[in-house]
């Protein structure tokens, strides 16, 4: 069993059994026909994974990795904040006619800010400081920027990374770890795709400043499954998981730049078939 699949499934039980409702409440989301798109939610779940054991991409259905990692890279690599700049359409409900999704995401990553090293956006200050500074307990990212909220045509939900590095014993090479903040998450829509990003992150970063990927931390203060998705997720839990894929990224990529989603590459990934048809509230 993948323990991804392992810790998605508790998380699953956990929430629909324990979970409470939004029923009947004032919400934001709304379904296509414009009803209410309701949650049972759990407040502050935190999973954790072991990324020198194995990648954590669901074997219960497919996780779309050079989909997940092109979106990644729109954001880290890229900067951007406009759908054209993306091969998935993930985005094109909240892009207005000029395919811009406001001042979010990658927006708030280019941003250059003053440093007394000089001026630097925030992806290559983590780059800068995990090279230089490698032991900071200040080497982290936000884009959840309260001045720029009115312009974001949605508000970020994965706002925050903190990356920290350990030395094991016995080691020579320092290990790479990363915490991810998100405010908010769809279960069954988002949440192997952005582990699957992040670890991915995690594993790129560590390989360009001459780490390896260790722990993967990831924290949902509002972890919900849509009112409309729980038979899906009630089958998909009840799924037998397979044994977790094999990864492998392009040992050539010295800069993270360089980085493709073809340079991503996860070996033996056998899973059931995709859940189609998922509707997402907006």
């Amino acid at each position: 069993m993948s323990y991804a699949d392992k810790v998605f499934i508790d998380m699953c039980r956990d929430i629909i059994e324990n979970g409470t409702s939004t029923e009947g409440e004032k919400v934001r989301p709304v379904w296509e026909d414009g009803t209410s798109a309701y949650t049972i939610k759990r407040f502050g779940v935190v999973n954790r994974y072991d990324l020198s054991k194995e990648f954590p991409a669901l074997t219960l259905r497919r996780t779309a990795i050079k989909s997940c990692v092109d979106e990644m890279l729109w954001i880290w690599q890229k900067k951007s904040n406009n759908v054209h700049d993306l091969k998935s359409h993930i985005w094109d409900s909240w892009a207005d006619e000029s395919g811009s999704i406001g001042k979010a995401y990658g927006y708030q990553m280019g941003v250059k800010h003053q440093y007394k090293e000089g001026m630097m956006d925030q992806t290559d200050r983590v780059i800068f400081d995990l090279k230089n500074n490698p032991y900071s307990r200040r080497i982290m990212t936000n884009i959840y920027v309260h001045q720029d909220l009115h312009e974001m045509h949605l508000y970020p939900c994965a706002y925050s990374m903190t990356f920290n590095v350990t030395k094991e014993k016995d080691s020579d090479v320092l290990t790479l770890n990363g915490i991810l903040n998100q405010r908010s998450q769809d279960v069954l829509a988002a949440n192997n795709w952005n582990v699957c990003q992040y670890a991915v992150l995690i594993y790129m970063l560590a390989q360009v400043c001459g780490m390896k990927a260790g722990e993967l931390v990831h924290v949902i203060a509002d972890a919900h499954i849509y009112d409309r998705h729980v038979p899906m997720i009630e089958e998909l839990i009840s799924r037998e998981p397979y044994p977790a894929p094999a990864f492998r990224l392009n040992p050539e990529i010295t800069d993270f730049y360089d980085f493709t989603p073809d340079d991503v590459i996860l070996e033996d990934y056998q899973t059931h078939p995709q859940i189609k048809n998922i509707p997402i509230a907006v």
